[in-house]
């Protein structure tokens, strides 16, 4: 008997793959050639390229490269959740993509307590996107005449940027040195759009126009140089915004707490301060529990892109005992960047998942994030309490059916 593994085949790329007459490759002849390289079971590929997806490639052409198909992933519903928001004040049914059990449940369970309690303030505080471009020079010399030079500039590189976009416009700009480099940090704003692809162009015609007109010329120049904390947790991600910082809060009656959660106001903040030095000891950026959860889900849902969600779980949560004894509880998250128009937001699926918020196109994003915030909140109180009750690995194990044999398709 052998015990050697099986050889994997390796998949090609390049022409052999994207032939076809569409830029990115999404005819039916590049679908098809993609699979023909690939050899997949007749139900795999049945899954993957269903017939609704294949009678739509048209609509993923901004969306995807060397496209073969549509992941379907489960989507529930958490709600109703009321939020008492800058623009809106009512009652909202968040669309959750998961592929993990419990989560929608949590979430359900948390957004039922905050109605019942009256529903929850969110407020959006602050909004900007920023790109970091990295610049090298010889010395300090030429920096400080760069930076000079760069000051007298300003209204030059908003005029540039402008040119750029419609919707986009630089807030501000700032200079960081270090030895001879130079990081540039420029905030925009974007809109009713998440805004990366945005930034990036409006700062590459700056970058341009620096490299033409700067009295001294930079040795390389960089679009981004990893200081705009784009999709990874950074200390300043914290003290910062990137796209909106939102918050979130709620007081709510001790006898709620009981009803809704099977614990008490006081048990729930005893394990926050419990686990908020267990976040401080694991070297944590905030402290709370999985706001991950919340923003995945609805991320994938509605359009957002997912990889934001390193930035966008960054946040604070806080939990208190009123002078009444009842439960003050908020969340603060300073990225969350979100948009309803542009990016994924009119992808099929999407753009139903928006309907359902009621929050398509423009003019919504501020309240998406509102919404998001308050979605959060919803989960750290469901998870906090669950924990305090003793039910979070019960729930696990219920929901999961842990133990049962894994349905075959």
């Amino acid at each position: 008997m052998s015990t050697s593994s099986p050889k994997i085949r390796p998949v090609r790329c390049g022409k052999e793959i994207t032939t076809g007459s569409s830029p990115h490759g999404h005819s039916h002849e590049d679908l098809n050639s993609r699979w023909q390289v690939l050899r997949p079971t007749p139900q795999g590929r049945a899954f993957i390229a269903d017939p609704l997806t294949v009678s739509t490639l048209n609509l993923y052409r901004r969306n995807v490269e060397d496209m073969i198909g549509t992941a379907k992933v489960p989507v529930g519903i958490a709600g109703p959740l009321h939020v008492k928001g800058t623009s809106q004040d009512g009652e909202f049914y968040v669309p959750l993509a998961t592929t993990e059990a419990t989560l929608v449940a949590s979430y359900n369970r948390g957004s039922q307590l905050i109605t019942a309690a009256g529903g929850c303030t969110a407020r959006v505080l602050d909004r900007g996107v920023a790109r970091a471009p990295g610049f090298i020079f010889r010395n300090i010399s030429e920096i400080e005449c760069f930076i000079a030079w760069a000051k007298r500039e300003l209204k030059a590189f908003e005029q540039i940027a402008a040119s750029t976009t419609r919707y986009g416009r630089l807030l501000k700009t700032e200079f960081l040195v270090e030895g001879n480099h130079v990081y540039l940090i420029l905030q925009f704003s974007t809109g009713d759009a998440a805004g990366q692809n945005m930034v990036t162009i409006a700062t590459a015609a700056i970058c341009k126009y620096i490299s033409e007109q700067c009295p001294v010329t930079p040795q390389r120049v960089y679009v981004e140089a990893n200081l705009s904390g784009d999709k990874k947790a950074s200390a300043q991600s914290l003290f910062t915004v990137r796209g909106r910082k939102a918050v979130a809060e709620i007081t709510i009656p001790s006898s709620m707490i009981s009803m809704f959660l099977h614990t008490t106001a006081e048990e729930m903040t005893r394990y926050f301060r419990v686990s908020a030095i267990g976040g401080i000891l694991g070297g944590a950026i905030g402290i709370q529990g999985h706001y991950a959860n919340a923003l995945a889900a609805a991320y994938i849902a509605c359009g957002q892109d997912v990889g934001c969600v390193a930035e966008s779980a960054v946040g604070i949560t806080r939990l208190e005992i009123t002078q009444s004894e009842d439960l003050y509880a908020s969340v603060t998250l300073p990225n969350l960047i979100v948009g309803t128009v542009g990016g994924g937001t009119a992808l099929p699926t999407q753009r139903a998942c928006l309907e359902i918020l009621g929050l398509v196109g423009p003019g919504h994003a501020d309240t998406l994030a509102e919404v998001l915030a308050a979605l959060c909140l919803a989960g750290e109180l469901s998870i906090v309490g669950a924990i305090c009750a003793g039910e979070f690995t019960a729930a696990h194990l219920r929901m999961a059916r842990l133990g049962e044999e894994q349905p075959h398709v």
